[in-house]
C-alpha cells in the first residue's frame, strides 16, 4: 500500500454527502414549488421563466459559478450587505458549495416535479375540493402523494448531480482541505499531485454512490 493511501483522508466524502444533502433539500423545496407552478399555471413570460430555470442544465458550470459570484460575491450588493451586517460570506465556505450545487441540481427536480404534477388526475383533486378541503390540504393529501414517485426520482438524480458538482463549486467555494474540498475537487487535486492511487479510489467511491442513486431513481420511476 502506497504512502498516499495510508494517509487517505475521508473528509471529502463526508463533506460531499453534507453538501449534496443540503443542496438537494434546497433544490427539492424550490423545485416542487416551481414544478407545480409551471405545470398548473400559465402566465405571460412563464415559458421564458421556465427556460431560465433550466439554464444550469446547458450552461457551463463555470458560468453558473461566475453568476453566483456576481450576485452574492463580496463586491455584490447582497454580498456587501451580508458582510456588513452579519460578517458573513458564502465565498470560500461550504455554504457556497451548497448554493452552487443546489443551482445546478434544481432543473432535475423541477422537470421531474413538473411532469409528475401534470400527470396527476385533476378529477381527484376536484373531488377533494367538494369535501370542503382547502387548496393546501388538497395539495398535501391528494396532489403530492400522487406525484411523489416522479418527484423522488428527480430528487435522487439531483443528489447525484450535486455529489459530482465541480466547476461552479470550485469558483465559489474553492478547494480548501477539510473546509470546501469535496470528492470531485479531491480527485482533481490528487491527479494534479500525481497521486493516481488516491484519485482512483475516490473515483471508485464516487462511481459506486452515483450508480446506487441512479438505480434507486430508475426503480422509483418504474413503480406503478
Amino acid at each position: 500500500m502506497s504512502d498516499s493511501l495510508r494517509n487517505f483522508d475521508g473528509s471529502p466524502l463526508i463533506l460531499s454527502l453534507q453538501v449534496a444533502s443540503v443542496a438537494t433539500l434546497l433544490a427539492l423545496v424550490v423545485g416542487i414549488a416551481l414544478g407545480w407552478l409551471f405545470a398548473r399555471r400559465r402566465f405571460p413570460g412563464s415559458t421564458v421563466l421556465e427556460a431560465a430555470c433550466m439554464l444550469p442544465l446547458v450552461l457551463p458550470p463555470t458560468v453558473i459559478g461566475y453568476g453566483i459570484l456576481v450576485l452574492a460575491g463580496r463586491r455584490s450588493a447582497l454580498g456587501s450587505w451580508l458582510r456588513e451586517h452579519f460578517d458573513y460570506t458564502i465565498i470560500f465556505s461550504w455554504h457556497g458549495a451548497v448554493v452552487a450545487s443546489a443551482v445546478v441540481a434544481l432543473p432535475l427536480v423541477l422537470k421531474s416535479a413538473s411532469a409528475a404534477f401534470a400527470g396527476v388526475d385533476r378529477t381527484l383533486e376536484a373531488a377533494a375540493c367538494t369535501l370542503r378541503q382547502s387548496p393546501w390540504s388538497v395539495f398535501m393529501r391528494v396532489t403530492l402523494p400522487l406525484a411523489w414517485r416522479g418527484i423522488l426520482a428527480g430528487t435522487l438524480l439531483a443528489f447525484a448531480r450535486a455529489m459530482g458538482e465541480f466547476g461552479a463549486s470550485l469558483m465559489v467555494a474553492g478547494s480548501i482541505p477539510h473546509q470546501t474540498q469535496t470528492l470531485s475537487m479531491a480527485i482533481y487535486d490528487a491527479v494534479q499531485a500525481g497521486q493516481d492511487d488516491v484519485a482512483l479510489l475516490l473515483v471508485l467511491v464516487t462511481s459506486v454512490i452515483s450508480i446506487a442513486v441512479l438505480v434507486a431513481s430508475s426503480r422509483f420511476l418504474s413503480l406503478r
